[in-house]
């Protein structure tokens, strides 16, 4: 005897009919999309407008008397179908506004990565720049080591001098 709970196959009548709740939301999205338009707006009040001048004027075809209860009642109806629709069109519009900020919410995570990552470049290279010797340092330690070994090997104590602008140059060599 065949199992009735298994879990391999769906319940209900293979083949039967199918709901897919995208394609009536998108139905409804262009819906909404039309009523909202200045042509369905147009297309309305010319309707109304024939509606009404042919239940007042044509003796023959008043099928609506002056109340005008069959159009009340054809506009409560298009309201009745009109705001679900709208409502639906309304939340898949959230729901994709939804997405979209969480996109840009990611993007702007990774571009305040990225923007904290070059800032700390940067002052990295701020910092070995600081720590760099320029030519003054180089111009000073050479001072030193030469005073240093000057009295062993009878060399002028003071072989740089400051040029015009005041930074060091390299004299040439005195030959006695």
């Amino acid at each position: 005897m065949a199992r009735r709970d298994d879990l391999g196959t769906p319940r209900g009548t293979p083949g039967g009919p199918s709901y897919d709740p995208d394609a009536f939301a998108r139905l409804a999205e262009r819906m909404a999309r039309f009523l909202g338009t200045g042509r369905y707006l147009a297309a309305q009040t010319f309707f109304v407008f024939v509606w009404i001048v042919l239940n007042l004027t044509a003796a023959s075809l008043r099928w609506d008397p002056y109340p005008f209860i069959l159009l009340n009642l054809a506009f409560s109806t298009q309201a009745a179908y009109a705001a679900p629709m709208i409502l639906l069109a309304q939340n898949r519009q959230a729901d994709r506004d939804k997405a979209e900020v969480e996109r840009d919410r990611e993007t702007n995570a990774r571009s305040l990565a990225d923007t904290e990552y070059l800032a700390r470049e940067i002052a990295g290279i701020r910092l070995a720049l600081e720590r760099k010797a320029d030519r003054e340092d180089v111009v000073d330690a050479l001072d030193r080591l030469t005073r240093a070994i000057a009295p062993d090997h009878d060399v002028d104590e003071t072989p740089y001098s400051r040029g015009r602008d005041g930074e060091s140059e390299l004299e040439e060599p005195h030959d006695e």
